[in-house]
C-alpha cells in the first residue's frame, strides 16, 4: 500500500499545482525600456492614502440621519475633485492590491502563497521611478516596495508587527500612529536642511498606509460601530495632513492627493475572493492636475449605488485598480512602471488635450513594449513551424498605428490620436494575454490525459486485486518488452521536444506523467478484454441502471459545491435508505435512529454560512451536551460486561471530560473579555494551546475496543473544536458522530442482509486485532455504495459547518482563543485544523466500517479515490480565468478544494488507522485477547 499511496499523493499534488501553471502563472516580463511623457507634469508631488480594507459603500454611504460618514472627503468630491469606484481583482489581499495600485499590474494568484512581507518577484513601481518616496504604515506592505526599488530613495517608517492585534481595544491607533509620524516628520524637516531641500524637489511621493480600518473590520466586521468610527478618524486625519502639506508648501497648488483602498471586505470580516463587497473600493482624487466635479443630469451603472449614496448628479468615473499607477506617474511626470498594464484614466485629468494625447501615447508604447518582449520570448522557445503569432497586431500593423498616432498629434487632431491610442492599448493587452496563455490548451490536454489514465489504472487495480470479475491472465513476456520500449521511446520523444523549446521544468512533469500511467494501463489490456466479455454477459439494464445511479450521486456532490442545500436532499435520500433496501425489517430500532439522525444532520447545510453573528451560548451548549452524553456513555460502559476490559482504562475518559469542560469555560470567558475590549487573557491562551497538544495524547491512552476508542476520539476532538467554534457549528460534530456510530451498526446489518458474512460482536470488537488476511472478502456492488457514503459524509463535514466553497469562507473570530495578533500562517493552520476535525471523525468511522465489514482498507479506499477523482476532473473543466472575478475566484476555489479533499482523504486514511489502532502503553500489564 505505501508505494501506491505515495504515487497517488504525488500524482494528485501535480494535478493540484498544474492549475496554477496553466491558468495563473506570473505575467511579468523583463527587458523593456522606460517610457516618459515629454511634456511638463501638472504636479510636483503626490500624496497617496491607502485605507486598507475600506469598502466603497462604507465610505460613500450616508449615516441613518443623512450626514456623511466622512465629511471632509464628501466635501472634496462635491466641490474640489473627481471620484469613482476602483475595481480590484482576485485575490483581494493586501499584497496584490498594493502591487496593482503602485506597480500597475495584477500579480498571479500564486502570489498569495508566497507570503505578504517579502518581494518574491522584482518589479518596477511608481515609487521606484520617483525621485524620493517616504512611506509610513504596516511592516507587511512597505518593505516590499523598498526592497524592489533600485538605489536608495524609498524610505519606510513602520510600527511593530505586534501592534496588529485583533483583540486590542482599538485598532484605529494604527492610523493615528501614521498621522502623528507624518506631522512630526514635516516639523523636523524645518530644522534639517537636507531633508527640507529633498522635500522641495519634484517627483516626490508620500505614501500613508492606514491599516486600522482593515484590522477593525476583521475584529468587529464592517457593519460595526468600530469600523465606522475608524472611517471618521481617517477622514479627520486626511483633512489635517492635507492642510498641513498645503501650508508647508505655501499653497503652491502643485500637490496631487489620491485616496483609495487595496480591497474591500465581506460582511463577516474576511477578504480574498471575488464578491463585490471585496472588489469595489473607493477612489477620490483632488489637487494639482485633477478635474473638478462634473455635474450630470443622468448616468447609468448596473449597480444602484448612486441613488443610495445621493451622488446621482456628480459624474462617477470608474477605473480598474491598475489604472491608478499610470495616473500617478503622469501627474508627477515619472516614467510609467515597466510592467504596468493600466490604462491612463484621462477623465480624471484637468490638463490640455495635447498633454492627454501625449500621455496616453506614452502609455500605449509602454504596454506595446511588454507585448514585443513577450512575443519574442515565445518565438524563441517555440519551433518556428509550430509558432502562430497574434495576427491583429503584426509588425506592419504596429508600425502603421504608431505612425498614424504621431501624425495626428503633429496635426493637433488630439481626439483621433486618443482613440487610436486606446485601440493600440486594447490590442497590445489582448496580445499579452494571448502569449501568456499560449501553452494552455496543450498543458490542459496533458493533465486530462494523465487524469483519465490514473482513474483507469485505479479501476483496473480494484478489479484485478479485489474482485473476482476477471480470471488471472498469463502475461506475454515478448509483448510486455515491446510495450516497455514503445512507451520509453514515446517519453524520450516528448522530452526531446520540450528540450528543444527550452520549456520550464514543470512542463516535463505534466507531459511525461501520462506516459508511465498509461503504460501501466495498456499492460493490462488482456484484463480489460476479459472484463468486457464478463460485463456484456450481465444484464445490460442492470449495468446501465447502476451507472446512472453512480453518475447521479456524483452530480449531487458536484452540485453541492454551488448550492449547499443539495446535501440536504442527499441526506434525506439517505434517511430512506433502510426502507428502500428492506433493512428496516431486520433492525427496526437502528433504522429509525438512522433516519432521525440523517434528518437532524440535513438541517446543518441549510444554516447560514460563515459571517453570522457569533453565538457563544450555542458553543457552551455544545460543550455541556458533550459532557451529558459522556456521562450516559460511561454509565453504560461500566454496566456492560466485557471481560477483556480493565476498569483502570476508564480514568482516561474523566481527563478528557475535564478537558471539554475547561474548553467550554475558556470560550465563554475569552469572548466576554474581548467584548469588553480587554484583549485575550494569557491564562486562557495557555489552556487553549495545552488542550490542543494534550488531546491527541489522551486519545492514544484509551482502550482500542471499537466503541470506546471512537468515543475517546469524539471527546478529544470536541475539546479542541469547541475552542475554535463561534456558533452553531459546535453542535455539528455531535450530530455527525451520532450518525457515524449508527452507520457502523447499519453496515453490519447490510452485510447480513446480503449474506456476505457473519456478524462480529461489536461490543468486544478490538481495532488492534488486525484481521487475518484470509478473512478479507472480495468486493461486492454494495461496497461502491459504502464508498459513496464516505465521500458524501466528507463533503457534508466540510459544508455542514457553515463553510462555503471559497477562499474567504473563514471567520477570523474562530481563532481568538489561541491568538489575536495578525499572523496569517498560524491563523491559517488553526482554521485548517477546524475544517479537518469533522473529517477525522468521518475517516475513523469509515476505518471502523472497513474493519467490521471484513474488507482490506485498501480496496474501499480505491473506490473512494475514483469517486473523488471524477469530481475533480469535473471541476478541472469548470475552471476559468474570464468573466466576473466572483466566477473566477469560485472556479479556482472549487478545484483546489476538491483536489485538497482528495489529498486530505489519503492522509486521513493513514491518520484514522493510527488513531484507531495505536495505543500508548503506560507501564502496567495489558490484557490481550485474540
Amino acid at each position: 500500500i505505501p508505494v501506491f499511496i505515495l504515487a497517488g499523493l504525488l500524482v494528485h499534488c501535480v494535478f493540484l499545482v498544474s492549475i496554477f501553471d496553466i491558468y495563473f502563472s506570473s505575467p511579468l516580463v523583463h527587458g523593456m525600456t522606460p517610457q516618459q511623457t515629454p511634456l511638463p507634469p501638472p504636479a510636483k508631488r503626490l500624496v497617496l492614502f491607502v485605507a486598507d480594507g475600506l469598502r466603497a459603500d462604507s465610505l460613500y454611504e450616508l449615516n441613518s440621519n443623512g450626514t456623511p460618514r466622512a465629511p471632509y472627503l464628501r466635501s472634496i468630491l462635491e466641490n474640489n475633485g473627481s471620484w469613482g469606484i476602483s475595481h480590484t481583482r482576485v485575490p483581494t489581499e493586501s499584497r496584490p492590491g498594493h502591487v496593482a495600485l503602485i506597480a500597475g499590474f495584477y500579480e498571479d494568484v500564486s502570489a498569495v502563497a508566497k507570503g505578504w512581507k517579502e518581494n518574491p518577484v522584482e518589479f518596477d513601481s511608481v515609487f521606484n521611478e520617483s525621485k524620493y518616496t517616504w512611506s509610513w504604515g504596516s511592516p507587511d506592505i512597505l518593505p516590499m516596495f523598498a526592497k524592489g526599488a533600485t538605489g536608495d530613495h524609498v524610505y519606510t517608517f513602520c510600527y511593530a508587527a505586534e501592534s496588529e492585534d485583533f483583540g486590542a481595544e482599538d485598532a484605529a491607533k494604527l492610523d493615528i500612529w501614521v498621522f502623528d509620524h507624518v506631522k512630526n516628520f514635516f516639523n523636523s524637516s524645518r530644522s534639517n536642511q537636507t531633508l527640507f531641500s529633498a522635500l522641495n524637489e519634484e517627483k516626490v511621493v508620500l505614501f500613508l498606509h492606514l491599516l486600522g480600518i482593515d484590522t477593525n473590520g476583521h475584529a468587529h466586521r464592517p457593519n460595526s460601530r468600530e469600523y465606522q468610527e475608524n472611517i471618521k478618524q481617517v477622514d479627520e486625519g486626511v483633512k489635517e495632513i492635507a492642510s498641513m502639506i498645503d501650508n508647508f508648501y505655501g499653497n503652491d497648488g502643485k500637490t496631487a492627493f489620491i485616496l483609495t483602498s487595496d480591497h474591500g471586505m465581506t460582511d463577516w470580516g474576511s477578504h480574498g475572493a471575488g464578491h463585490p463587497s471585496e472588489t469595489l473600493t473607493p477612489l477620490i482624487v483632488w489637487g494639482a492636475g485633477i478635474n473638478y466635479p462634473q455635474k450630470v443630469t443622468s448616468q447609468f451603472f448596473e449597480d444602484n449605488f448612486l441613488k443610495e449614496w445621493k451622488l446621482e448628479n456628480l459624474k462617477r468615473l470608474d477605473v480598474n485598480q491598475a489604472d491608478i499607477a499610470p495616473l500617478m506617474a503622469s501627474l508627477i511626470g515619472v516614467p510609467f512602471p515597466l510592467n504596468s498594464v493600466g490604462t491612463l484614466p484621462l477623465e480624471y485629468l484637468n490638463s490640455s488635450a495635447h498633454f492627454k494625447a501625449e500621455s496616453l501615447f506614452t502609455n500605449a508604447v509602454q504596454i506595446l513594449e511588454q507585448f514585443k518582449v513577450k512575443m519574442s520570448q515565445k518565438k524563441e522557445t517555440t519551433l518556428s513551424f509550430l509558432f502562430t503569432p497574434f495576427k491583429p497586431l503584426s509588425d506592419s500593423e504596429q508600425i502603421n498605428l504608431l505612425r498614424k498616432i504621431k501624425l495626428h498629434i503633429q496635426q493637433q487632431k488630439y481626439d483621433e490620436a486618443v482613440s487610436l491610442c486606446k485601440t493600440l492599448i486594447n490590442l497590445a493587452l489582448e496580445g499579452l494575454s494571448y502569449y501568456h496563455t499560449y501553452d494552455r490548451f496543450f498543458l490542459g490536454l496533458s493533465i486530462v490525459v494523465g487524469f483519465v489514465g490514473w482513474m483507469t489504472y485505479v479501476i483496473l487495480v480494484i478489479i484485478k486485486a479485489h474482485t473476482n470479475l476477471t480470471k488471472t491472465v498469463p502475461t506475454n513476456k515478448k509483448k510486455s518488452t515491446v510495450l516497455f520500449y514503445g512507451f520509453t521511446s514515446a517519453g524520450m520523444i516528448i522530452a526531446f521536444f520540450l528540450l528543444i523549446q527550452t520549456c520550464p521544468w514543470t512542463y516535463y512533469i505534466y507531459c511525461l506523467l501520462p506516459v508511465p500511467v498509461w503504460y501501466a494501463v495498456v499492460r493490462d489490456i488482456p484484463v480489460i478484454q476479459d472484463l468486457a466479455t464478463n460485463v456484456l454477459s450481465l444484464h445490460i439494464g442492470e449495468s446501465i441502471g447502476f451507472l446512472l445511479v453512480c453518475i447521479l450521486g456524483i452530480e449531487i456532490l458536484v452540485f453541492s459545491f454551488f448550492y449547499r442545500s443539495a446535501l440536504t436532499v442527499g441526506l434525506l435520500v439517505f434517511a430512506g435508505w433502510p426502507a428502500i433496501t428492506q433493512l428496516w425489517i431486520q433492525a427496526k430500532t437502528r433504522a429509525l435512529i438512522w433516519t432521525l439522525l440523517c434528518m437532524l444532520l440535513a438541517i446543518f447545510p441549510l444554516m447560514p454560512v460563515v459571517g453570522r453573528e457569533p453565538n457563544i451560548p450555542l458553543v457552551i451548549a455544545a460543550g455541556l451536551l458533550t459532557l451529558l452524553i459522556s456521562f450516559f456513555s460511561l454509565a453504560s460502559l461500566c454496566k456492560s460486561e466485557n471481560k477483556y476490559r480493565d476498569n483502570e482504562d476508564l480514568k482516561v475518559y474523566f481527563y478528557q471530560m475535564f478537558s471539554v469542560a475547561l474548553s467550554t469555560y475558556v470560550v465563554s470567558s475569552t469572548h466576554d473579555s474581548l467584548k469588553n475590549k480587554q484583549g485575550l487573557p494569557v491564562m486562557n491562551q495557555i489552556i487553549s494551546w495545552m488542550t490542543l497538544v494534550s488531546s491527541p495524547v489522551l486519545l492514544l491512552l484509551s482502550p482500542t475496543f471499537l466503541f470506546e476508542r471512537l468515543f475517546s476520539i469524539l471527546l478529544s476532538l470536541m475539546s479542541t473544536y469547541v475552542l475554535l467554534s463561534t456558533g452553531y457549528e459546535a453542535l455539528f460534530p455531535l450530530a455527525l458522530f451520532g450518525l457515524m456510530f449508527v452507520w457502523i451498526n447499519m453496515e453490519q446489518e447490510a452485510l447480513q442482509h446480503y449474506g456476505l458474512s457473519l456478524k462480529p460482536k461489536l461490543a468486544v470488537f478490538n481495532f488492534t486485532c488486525a484481521m487475518d488476511i484470509t478473512q478479507f472478502r472480495q468486493l461486492h456492488l454494495d461496497d461502491v455504495r459504502r464508498s459513496f457514503f464516505f465521500v458524501f459524509f466528507i463533503v457534508t463535514a466540510f459544508f455542514g459547518t457553515g463553510n462555503i466553497a471559497s477562499i474567504n469562507s473563514f471567520d477570523p473570530a474562530s481563532v481568538y482563543c489561541f491568538l489575536t495578533v495578525f499572523s496569517p500562517f498560524m491563523m491559517g493552520g488553526l482554521l485548517l485544523l477546524k475544517v479537518a476535525i469533522p473529517f477525522v471523525l468521518v475517516s475513523c468511522a469509515f476505518e471502523a466500517v472497513q474493519v467490521t465489514t471484513q474488507l482490506s482498507s485498501k480496496s474501499l479506499f480505491l473506490i473512494v479515490l475514483v469517486i473523488s477523482d471524477i469530481m475533480a476532473l469535473h471541476f478541472f473543466f469548470l475552471v476559468k480565468d474570464y468573466g466576473s472575478w466572483l466566477d473566477i475566484g469560485t472556479s479556482i476555489s472549487h478545484y483546489v478544494l476538491v483536489m485538497s479533499l482528495t489529498i486530505f482523504m489519503m492522509v486521513m486514511n493513514g491518520l484514522a488507522q493510527l488513531l484507531t489502532t495505536k495505543r500508548l502503553g503506560l507501564s502496567r500489564r495489558t490484557k490481550h485477547h485474540s
